[in-house]
C-alpha cells in the first residue's frame, strides 16, 4: 500500500522536525520546531483523510482546517523562541493567550454549519459565510504575526534578526500560497487545487527549519535576492529558447534547428547570469577581497610582510578591526600576537569542522572540544574562523565581528575559505622559501669550512711561533713590541672572521639599513680569499661607486655575493688558462650597482630563461636553489638581480642594484 501524497508529506514533516531537535536538543528553537513540525505533520495527515475518506471526508476537512487555524499560534512560539532570551515556558503561556483565543475562535467555526452548508457533497461543497469570515480571520491573524515579526526583528541585532526575517518570510509566504489556493479553489471550483497545498507547506516549512537549525547561516535578503536572480535567468532563457525554436524550425532541418538553438541559449544563459550579477551585485567585496589577495601574493615574500598584508585585505572583507593570520606544523600555530592553547583542542575541533562561527557552534550538538572553541572564539572576538591546510602547513584565517554586528553567513564562510587557500598556498610557499634560505645558508657556511680553517691557522701559526720564540728574546724591548702588536693584530683577525662566520650562519629576518656596500663587499671577500687562492683563482677588485651608501640588509647582501662567489669558483675549477672574478660598484639611477664578472664559460643559453627558478642548475651536485634564494633575499630588500645576455668567449655577467633610499 502506496501512502499518499499528503501522508508522504506528513512523514516527511516529522524527519525534519526530528532532525532539528537530534542536532541540539538544549536549544529552545529546535524544540519549537519539533513540536511545530508534529503540528504541521498531524494537519497534512487530516488532509490527507479529507481527500481519501469517501464517507467522513466533510468532518475530515472541518478538522482540517481547524488544525490549520492553530498554526499561526505554534508560528508565534516559534517566534518567541528566537526573540524570548531566558523567559520561562509558563511565561510563553501567558503572553500568548490573546493569540490562542483568536485561533481558537477561528477553529470553532470550523465545526459550526456557517463553515460548509448541510447540502454540500463531496462532488460540490457548499461554503457558507463561516468560510470567509475564517478566511479574512485567518489572513487577519497572519498579518497581524507578521508585523510584530517584523517590528521585533528591527529591534534585534545579529543572528536573531537574520533568523526573524527567515521566518517572517518563509511563513508568510507559506500562508499566503496557502490562502491563494484556497480562494482559487472556491472561485474557479477546482478541487484538486488543495493537493498542492502539502507541497507548499512542506517546501516552506522545511526551507525554514533548514535555515534556522542547520549550521549555516543565511540572510533572509540574500536569499530572496539569489531567487530572484535565478527565477530571471530560468524565465528568460526559456522563453528565448521556446521562440528561437520555433522560429528555426521553420527555416532549418530541425537537427540544425535544435544545435542553434541549444548554443544560442547557452550563449543568452552565460551573458543573462553575467549581466544579472552586475544587477544584484552578488558579493562584490568577496571579488575585490580576491583580487587584493592575488595582489599581496605578487607583491610579497616574507612571512611577517605577508601575514599583516593579508590580515588587511581580510581586515576590509569583512568590515572589522580584527583579523588573525596563524600558520605552523604539527599543533604549534601562532601569528599575529595570536597563538592556540597548548592542550591542541581548538585545532582539533577545527580539523574536524573545517569552519566556525560562534552562532554554529550555539545551534550544534555541544561536545567538549567545541565548546573550547567557542570560548576561544568569544574571548579573541572572532566572528568566523576557517582551516586550510596544505602538505606540510596548517593555517587558521580568522575575522572578528563585524561593525555591524551581523553575523557571517554561510556564502560568506565560502568566500572566506577561498581566501584562506590563497593566503595557505603564499604562507607555505614563504615557509618553504625560508627553509630553503635557511639550507642555503648552512651550505655556504660549510663552504667557507675549509677556507676559514686556513685562514685562522695563519695566524695561529705566526703566534706559535713568536710564543716559542719569547724565553730566548723576553729581553728584548723591540721583541716584546712587536709580539705585543702581533698577537693583538692576529687575534683581532681571527676573532673578526667567526663574528662573520656566526653572522652569516645565524638565522634572522632581514631589515634594510644604511650600510656602505663597498665595505660589505671587501668584508665579504675576506671569507672567499682563502679558498680562492687554493684554487689559483684571482679575486679583482674596482669599487668606484662613491657615496656608495645604500638600503640594505648587510647580511643578507653578504650571503647573495658569498653564494655568487662560490659559484664563480666552482665554475672556474678545472678550467685551463687565466681564472678570474671581478667585484666592481658603480653609481646608477637611484642605486649603487654591483656587478660580478667571471672567466667561466658562461651560462647555457637553455637555462638562462629559467636562472632564477628554483631547481635550475648546470652542477652535478646541489638542488639549484641558490640563484632562487637570491633573488627571493634581493626582492625583499627592494633590491634587483640580473644577468647580461650571452657574448661568446665571455663568462658569466651579474648585476645587482641596491636601492640608495629607504
Amino acid at each position: 500500500m502506496m501512502l499518499s501524497p499528503t501522508l508522504s508529506a506528513a512523514a516527511v514533516a516529522v524527519v525534519v522536525g526530528a532532525m532539528a531537535f537530534w542536532s541540539n536538543p538544549r536549544r529552545r528553537i529546535n524544540r519549537a520546531f519539533f513540536t511545530g513540525s508534529l503540528h504541521v505533520a498531524v494537519w497534512l495527515a487530516c488532509l490527507g483523510m479529507a481527500l481519501t475518506d469517501k464517507v467522513h471526508g466533510q468532518t475530515w476537512l472541518r478538522t482540517t482546517t481547524a488544525v490549520g487555524a492553530l498554526i499561526p499560534f505554534h508560528l508565534w512560539f516559534v517566534k518567541e523562541a528566537l526573540v524570548g532570551g531566558h523567559q520561562t515556558t509558563r511565561i510563553l503561556f501567558v503572553r500568548s493567550a490573546g493569540w490562542f483565543v483568536s485561533c481558537a475562535l477561528l477553529a470553532g467555526i470550523t465545526m459550526t454549519e456557517w463553515f460548509v452548508t448541510k447540502q454540500s457533497s463531496r462532488e460540490a461543497t457548499g461554503f457558507g459565510w463561516g468560510y470567509h469570515l475564517y478566511t479574512v480571520g485567518i489572513i487577519a491573524v497572519y498579518a497581524a504575526l507578521s508585523f510584530q515579526t517584523l517590528r521585533q526583528s528591527r529591534q534585534q541585532v545579529g543572528v536573531n534578526r537574520l533568523e526573524l526575517q527567515i521566518v517572517l518570510i518563509g511563513g508568510s509566504l507559506a500562508a499566503v500560497a496557502v490562502i491563494l489556493l484556497m480562494g482559487l479553489r472556491a472561485v474557479l471550483a477546482i478541487p484538486s487545487l488543495i493537493l498542492l497545498q502539502p507541497l507548499v507547506i512542506l517546501t516552506f516549512y522545511t526551507g525554514m527549519v533548514v535555515a534556522i537549525t542547520t549550521s549555516r547561516i543565511f540572510d533572509a535578503r540574500q536569499i530572496l535576492l539569489v531567487a530572484a536572480r535565478k527565477t530571471g535567468l530560468l524565465v528568460s532563457v526559456t522563453v528565448v529558447v521556446y521562440f528561437l525554436d520555433a522560429l528555426l524550425k521553420n527555416v532549418l532541418p530541425e537537427s540544425i534547428a535544435l544545435v542553434a538553438t541549444v548554443a544560442v541559449a547557452l550563449w543568452f544563459a552565460g551573458a543573462l547570469s553575467h549581466w544579472l550579477d552586475q544587477v544584484f551585485h552578488s558579493y562584490p567585496e568577496a571579488t575585490a577581497a580576491r583580487q587584493a589577495a592575488f595582489a599581496v601574493t605578487r607583491r610579497e615574500t616574507r612571512v611577517d610582510k605577508l601575514e599583516a598584508a593579508f590580515g588587511n585585505v581580510l581586515k576590509g572583507w569583512g568590515q572589522s578591526e580584527l583579523a588573525l593570520v596563524m600558520s605552523g606544523a604539527k599543533g604549534a600555530l601562532s601569528g599575529g600576537g595570536f597563538a592556540l592553547p597548548d592542550d591542541g583542542t581548538v585545532l582539533r575541533a577545527m580539523q574536524q569542522l573545517r569552519w566556525a562561527t560562534p552562532e554554529r557552534l550555539a545551534r550544534e550538538r555541544p561536545t567538549p572540544d567545541r565548546q573550547t572553541l567557542l570560548r576561544f572564539l568569544t574571548e579573541q572576538g572572532l566572528g568566523v574562523l576557517v582551516l586550510a591546510e596544505g602538505p606540510s602547513l596548517t593555517t587558521l584565517i580568522g575575522v572578528g565581528v563585524a561593525a555591524s554586528r551581523r553575523p557571517f553567513t554561510y556564502p560568506q564562510v565560502t568566500q572566506l575559505q577561498e581566501l584562506a587557500s590563497i593566503i595557505e598556498n603564499a604562507l607555505e610557499r614563504a615557509h618553504f622559501s625560508v627553509k630553503a634560505q635557511r639550507a642555503e645558508q648552512l651550505a655556504t657556511v660549510g663552504l667557507m669550512g675549509a677556507s676559514l680553517a686556513h685562514e685562522i691557522r695563519n695566524p695561529l701559526v705566526s703566534i706559535k711561533a713568536f710564543v716559542q720564540l719569547l724565553p730566548q728574546h723576553y729581553q728584548d724591548p723591540v721583541f716584546r713590541e712587536k709580539f705585543f702588536h702581533l698577537i693583538g693584530d692576529e687575534v683581532m683577525r681571527i676573532d673578526r672572521l667567526t663574528e662573520q662566520l656566526l653572522d652569516l650562519a645565524s638565522p634572522r629576518v632581514y631589515s634594510s639599513q644604511l650600510v656602505s656596500i663597498n665595505t660589505v663587499l671587501n668584508s665579504t671577500l675576506e671569507l672567499v680569499t682563502a679558498k680562492a687562492d687554493d684554487k689559483h683563482i684571482k679575486f679583482l677588485t674596482d669599487f668606484q661607486a662613491l657615496p656608495d651608501e645604500v638600503y640594505t640588509d648587510p647580511s643578507a647582501a653578504k650571503q647573495v655575493i658569498l653564494n655568487l662567489c662560490f659559484n664563480a669558483i666552482q665554475a672556474l675549477e678545472g678550467r685551463s688558462g687565466e681564472r678570474w672574478v671581478k667585484l666592481s660598484t658603480s653609481k646608477v639611477d637611484k642605486g649603487v650597482e654591483v656587478l660580478m664578472e667571471d672567466s667561466g664559460p658562461g651560462i647555457a643559453p637553455e637555462i638562462r630563461p629559467r636562472l632564477f627558478q628554483p631547481f635550475q642548475s648546470t652542477k652535478s651536485s646541489g638542488f639549484g636553489l641558490g640563484l632562487a634564494i637570491c633573488n627571493d633575499i634581493l626582492t625583499g630588500l627592494d633590491a634587483t638581480i640580473t644577468v647580461d645576455p650571452a657574448v661568446p668567449g665571455r663568462g658569466a655577467t651579474f648585476r645587482l642594484v641596491f636601492p640608495c633610499q629607504a
